[in-house]
């Protein structure tokens, strides 16, 4: 049979090998972005597992491998030290409250895919995700920078030593506040605030000052703080664990890329610290067995300590949701396919609701792991099952052997992943970019690194709009004499040649080229005859392209012209070929020759230039 319960086997050959080649490229992620969370390697393994199958048996892109990924991580490590520091600084205590903010995320995904939310994405311009996305990166390689190089602040003393007077400044915050609570007036019974006050001890004390300082050490501002005391404290053995990670990761790629060399860097780095017998700091310890659901999330559950944290909820589904739908157009651009934006955030809620169940951290398509799954051949959601269940195998038959892994190799490990998770294209782009776009990607980026990474996605995307706005309505009062135009052809293509029409296909852009029309623009290649050898493009109507609009722009012709199809130009307005020569478009893809200021030359071109390939079926005799 070819299809069961609705599953398509005619490519489980290549599902099979797809899938078992993105859960291998999964496992060393999983286990980093564990221990980045704060939740360790189990959690990030769990997450793996979980959401990986589930939101491929429930999803709606059949090639999308999804997991722990780096934006997801990075929010996640934020809500789990706000939690933590409201629960005394103790990770088991937060643990119910966490999961169930996870959980609550979840399950707001699942609501955002059944109102429609998807299809909405499409509209997030590229400077906010591409400074969000530089964010992530900053975000991972500097709060890995110190596990690198062996350095943990809540174990320097001498910095915690420091915590000591605010610490008991925070207990006794806390006496008075239980008091208040209790109705007892302070001021009338100072003795037992006395008498509560004398049960504190040093090891309460010391418990407190090193979750001050773990909390002044978080993020990127915190880690920037502590980085003298960390390059003056270096664990050398560490750091060259570390180095040794990095090393293979980029090295190993030069050789091939056949196996991954996050992989190859994870067994060959992980075999020679235990092999030696090396004194180096392990993760924490995996549990073995199957995953256990976290029932006390439902039986300590809390209105009162949920309600506060709502919002954060929110803003991880939100979150996810962008993740995954990026990664699902990118699968879409690979596989010819169409995803369904709606089944994708239904899938992905129920795979993060499942795991926050079974303890595992959050996650989202992963972008990495779903272009290794099609490379390898994977072809429908039968690939992410599989690679989710590998991991189990894994999790089952090497946990105990994973647990002796070096800390310091999944710091490498992540140090990578920041690297290359940063958005180098925008980046590079800075120099030529309009000023507006500029300024909204440098202020999500800023934003994102020192503050928070929701608020900053939405100042950025209120500031685009506000500025697209204006843009748009200036260009408006600008062309006011412009009537609609009809979809059929215009006035000065009614004397087309005949002959040529199949040959020649004509496409008009009626308005901006900007981040809310890319995805139709992207369709053009699709729109094409097999019979056109030459596409015409008229941009006289096109007053304004923003870089959302350049790069949909970029892929369209790159795809034409690896098809051999010429593209020609008619009346390009100044601000499009400004955007266009700034990063070669004009004249790499588009000659000069080839840009033409009117309808008619265009057409003298083209009777000189095309010929007429296509035959009539039946030629006469």
């Amino acid at each position: 049979m070819k299809n069961i319960f609705n599953f398509d086997l005619s490519h489980i050959k290549g599902d099979f090998f797809g899938g078992v080649t993105a859960g291998i490229v999964a496992l060393p992620l999983a286990l980093a972005f564990g221990v980045s969370s704060g939740l360790g390697p189990s959690a990030g393994l769990y997450g793996a597992i979980l959401i990986s199958f589930f939101a491929a048996l429930f999803g709606g892109t059949n090639t999308q491998i999804s997991g722990p990924t780096a934006p997801m991580t990075a929010l996640s490590l934020i809500i789990i030290q706000q939690m933590v520091a409201s629960f005394d600084g103790d990770v088991n205590k937060a643990l119910p409250a966490i999961l169930m903010v996870f959980l609550l995320a979840g399950l707001m995904q699942v609501v955002l895919g059944i109102i429609g939310l998807g299809k909405y994405i499409k509209y997030i311009p590229y400077p906010v995700v591409s400074g969000f996305m530089t964010a992530i990166g900053v975000i991972i390689l500097v709060t890995q920078i110190l596990p690198a190089i062996g350095y943990y602040p809540k174990e320097d003393m001498e910095y915690v030593n420091q915590f000591k007077p605010h610490a008991e400044e925070v207990l006794l915050d806390k006496i008075l506040k239980d008091e208040a609570g209790e109705g007892i007036l302070v001021l009338e019974n100072f003795k037992e605030t006395i008498k509560r006050a004398a049960t504190i001890t040093e090891a309460d004390i010391m418990d407190e000052s090193k979750t001050l300082a773990g909390s002044d050490a978080s993020g990127v501002l915190g880690a920037l703080k502590v980085m003298p005391r960390a390059f003056a404290n270096i664990n050398w053995l560490e750091l060259l664990l570390a180095l040794a990670t990095i090393f293979i990761i980029y090295g190993f790629k030069r050789i091939t890329t056949a196996v991954p060399s996050t992989l190859v860097a994870l067994l060959a780095v992980s075999a020679v610290a235990i092999g030696m017998g090396l004194d180096y700091r392990p993760i924490e310890q995996i549990p073995s067995g199957f995953p256990v659901p976290q029932w006390s999330i439902f039986s300590e559950f809390s209105i009162s300590t949920l309600t506060p944290y709502v919002f954060t909820a929110l803003t991880l589904a939100l979150l996810g949701a962008i993740d995954s739908l990026l990664t699902s157009v990118v699968a879409d651009n690979m596989t010819k396919t169409k995803h369904r934006p709606n089944q994708e955030l239904i899938g992905q809620g129920i795979g993060n609701s499942i795991a926050a169940v079974f303890g595992g951290i959050p996650g989202a398509g992963a972008t990495i792991r779903t272009v290794v799954n099609i490379n390898a051949g994977g072809k429908t959601r039968l690939s992410g099952m599989i690679a989710g269940l590998l991991l189990l195998m894994i999790l089952l038959v090497l946990g105990p052997i994973a647990s002796k892994i070096p800390a310091a190799v999944l710091a490498g490990i992540l140090i990578t992943v920041g690297i290359g998770v940063m958005d180098y294209k925008g980046l590079k782009a800075i120099p030529y970019m309009p000023r507006p776009e500029v300024i909204i990607m440098l202020i999500v980026l800023v934003l994102s690194s020192v503050w928070n990474l929701v608020y900053a996605v939405g100042i950025g995307l209120v500031i685009a709009s506000l500025m697209f706005m204006k843009k748009i309505g200036d260009l408006t009062a600008e062309r006011s004499d412009v009537k609609t135009l009809k979809e059929e052809s215009w006035e000065d293509e009614i004397n087309f040649p005949v002959n040529l029409k199949e040959e020649v296909f004509i496409k008009h852009v009626k308005g901006p080229l900007f981040f809310g029309s890319t995805s139709e623009f992207h369709s053009l290649a699709q729109q094409i005859p097999e019979t056109a050898s030459t596409v015409i493009i008229r941009m006289d109507r096109m007053a304004y392209m923003d870089q959302s609009g350049l790069y949909a722009m970029e892929d369209v012709l790159l795809e034409l012209v690896e098809k051999n199809t010429t593209v020609l130009f008619v009346d390009v307005i100044e601000q499009p070929r400004y955007m266009m020569e700034r990063i070669d478009i004009i004249p790499d893809l588009v000659p000069t020759d080839q840009i033409f200021d009117s309808f008619n030359d265009c057409l003298i071109w083209i009777k000189d230039n095309v010929e007429d390939t296509v035959k009539p079926e039946f030629p006469s005799l």
